[in-house]
Parts: C-alpha cells; structure tokens; sequence
C-alpha cells in the first residue's frame, strides 16, 4: 500500500486537516493509501512514496529521491485531488 506524508512546520493543525482531506478525496478516487502527518524534521527520516506540503516547507525534503509536492494552497482539494491523481 503507498504511504503519503503530509508535512507542515509543526505538525499539528494544518497537516491533521490537510490528512483528512487527503484521505476524503482518495476515498472519492476510489483508492486506497496510508496517510499520516507530521512535522518537517520528521519527515525527512520517515519514509513514504509521496509527500505533500506547502511549497516553503517540503522543498528542503527534495533529495533527488523523494516523491515531493509543493502546494501553493493547502486547503484546496483540487490541488490535492491533482497532485494525489499526478503522483499515486
């Protein structure tokens, strides 16, 4: 099963929502995924097949190695629902 990582500064309310969000419009999509949250020094040890967070954020994640997305706007579900449609 893949596993997306939504990342935010602290890893709290932001990325909690952005998740839930996340896993709606996968449900919608009729897929299935692991989907979590967490801060920006987590995640650069935790491994998933893509990560998600605002473009200021995740792009210190980017090793070349990592499936990364930086969103312009996290609360926009079609930037979600293309970024999980482009990348899962």
């Amino acid at each position: 099963m893949k596993k997306v990582l939504v990342v935010c500064g602290n890893g709290l309310g932001s990325s909690m929502i952005v998740e839930m969000n996340v896993k709606s419009i996968l449900q919608e999509m009729g897929k299935e995924a692991e989907v979590s949250h967490t801060d920006l020094s987590s995640a650069k040890s935790e491994q998933a097949d893509l990560y998600l967070g605002s473009e200021d954020i995740v792009g210190s994640l980017e090793d070349g190695q990592k499936n990364v997305v930086k969103l312009q706007n996290l609360m926009d579900k079609n930037e979600l629902r293309e970024a999980l449609t482009n990348n899962l």
